[in-house]
């Protein structure tokens, strides 16, 4: 199919687009705090609406033990492939609200640029996609090819309930010969990527109990073991003065990696210095031998994302804290096991833990690696497609983020996931100021054109027949 009108159409449409994208950001869908679980229906809804009026049909808010899945489809091209589209409309807490320039869930457009939370990840790049399927339906009232759209509302908090949606319409979704990512990031605004490589995740808290109660300072100060400071001490000890991290067996399963394809890396990946500037640091930090963009994608690590103990309000209070917490995040690559990480990160615990103190661990949202095959015609038909409005084809690069979804793809329904990603390295991704460019927004609306039209002529699966069973 010649896209031609749809990209007309959505060079006018760029006015309404944003508006539109305006309305969405609205929504505060921040899907781990209990106290939005309404606004992140309301998202789910006005997405559903939204579906809608786009054409789409089969349209369905799909509830789940938290938040809704919502899915969508178009099934009108018989003979011809079909294409999942996936993402998510959840975000992140907006927190902390001082740093905003202006208020996370109040889109403010300066300078071509859109600050919102869910800017970029994940609301502008999954809405990229959705105005390039409404430019095919109000010019040409057809599609190059099937859809299944699939936008849930739990990434974020590592897909808990996506896993059991995929397998339950293992039957229908198994007609696909592709699913579309788009949650991810490019080189730079003039040089496009597709990511071939996601790494794995797992999140941890990490409680320290000391007394029972709040203790006098002044007299208990060196006599009673401060929990604050004994989580500090156990946190300081999760990595060795190389970088690396220094759990017993952390890197029992860690797949090494040839020469070649690190030269690959090397000539493919950003430098160092892209990815210092993109931080606005000055000073790496992380395991000695690996470049940057290689511990951030080839090895794992752990960080802590927050700590809380202790009197955090203003002025000072002479007190020793009861306990104190750290939110951790595991970041796993080929061939860990998120469930194996689990538990042998316990036993470390359990070891450094004081006898002066007691822990507990809680972990959650499991997520493995993922690898991609580079050349498969679905991921070829991408790099195509970003250079017929990039000017230039995609790079192939690997990710350091989690997209839990990806795995399930793959090993549920036998399907690569192609992860076109329109974000930018500076889009203060799950930090304050949250931005989308416009003008990428505009390339990527016409990219996702281009690629419907390529993807159509991708083959299809074995046995792959077109089938009327309904999304569960």
């Amino acid at each position: 199919m010649d896209p031609s009108r749809a990209l007309s159409y959505a060079r006018a449409g760029r006015k309404q687009f944003v508006s539109e994208l305006v309305e969405f950001l609205h929504f505060p869908s921040v899907s781990s705090q209990a106290e939005q679980t309404g606004d992140v229906r309301r998202c789910a809804d006005w997405l559903a609406r939204h579906l809608k009026n786009i054409g789409l049909d089969h349209v369905r808010i799909i509830p789940t033990r938290c938040h809704p899945i919502v899915t969508a489809a178009w099934r009108h091209a018989p003979g011809r492939p079909t294409l999942i589209i996936y993402g998510h409309y959840d975000v992140l807490p907006g927190e902390p609200l001082s740093d905003w320039r202006t208020p996370p869930f109040s889109p403010t457009i300066k300078n071509n640029t859109l600050y919102a939370r869910g800017a970029a990840d994940d609301k502008g790049q999954l809405f990229s996609h959705l105005k390039a399927i409404e430019s095919y339906l109000r010019t040409s009232q057809t599609l190059p090819l099937n859809l299944f759209c699939i936008f849930e509302g739990e990434e974020e908090i590592g897909s808990p309930n996506l896993t059991p949606f995929v397998e339950r319409n293992r039957g229908v979704l198994k007609t696909a010969s592709a699913a579309v990512v788009s949650d991810t990031r490019m080189i730079s605004a003039e040089q496009p990527a597709i990511s071939y490589a996601q790494r794995g995740g797992l999140r941890a808290e990490l409680e320290v109990d000391g007394p029972p109660h709040e203790l006098h300072s002044g007299s208990f100060g060196g006599a009673v073991h401060n929990p604050v400071l004994a989580l500090c001490d156990i946190l300081a000890g999760l990595h060795d003065r190389h970088g690396r991290v220094a759990i017993p067996g952390f890197y029992d399963d860690v797949r090494v990696w040839s020469e070649k394809e690190r030269n690959y890396m090397a000539a493919s990946g950003p430098s160092d210095q892209q990815i210092l500037h993109a931080a606005r640091v000055e000073q790496g930090w992380g395991e000695s031998g690996y470049s940057l963009y290689e511990r951030t994608t080839i090895r794992p690590d752990v960080s802590t994302s927050g700590i809380i103990g202790g009197h955090t309000g203003h002025g000072v209070k002479g007190v020793i804290p009861s306990r104190a917490l750290a939110k951790l995040s595991f970041r796993l690559v080929p061939d860990q096991q998120p469930e194996r990480i689990a538990q042998i990160f316990r036993d470390h615990i359990a070891r450094v833990t004081p006898r002066t103190a007691r822990s507990t661990v809680r972990t959650m949202s499991p997520i493995h690696p993922a690898l991609i095959p580079r050349r498969h015609p679905a991921v070829q038909a991408a790099r195509q497609a970003y250079k017929l409005s990039f000017g230039v084809p995609a790079v192939l690069i690997r990710s350091g983020g989690s997209i839990p979804v990806v795995h399930t793809f793959q090993n549920v329904l036998g399907i690569p996931a192609v992860l076109m990603g329109f974000g930018l390295p500076d889009d203060h991704i799950h930090g304050p100021n949250e931005k989308l460019n416009l003008p990428i927004f505009y390339k990527a609306i016409e990219t996702c054109i281009w690629y419907l039209a390529l993807a159509s002529r991708l083959s299809r699966a074995a046995g792959n027949q077109q089938r009327k069973e309904r999304i569960a």
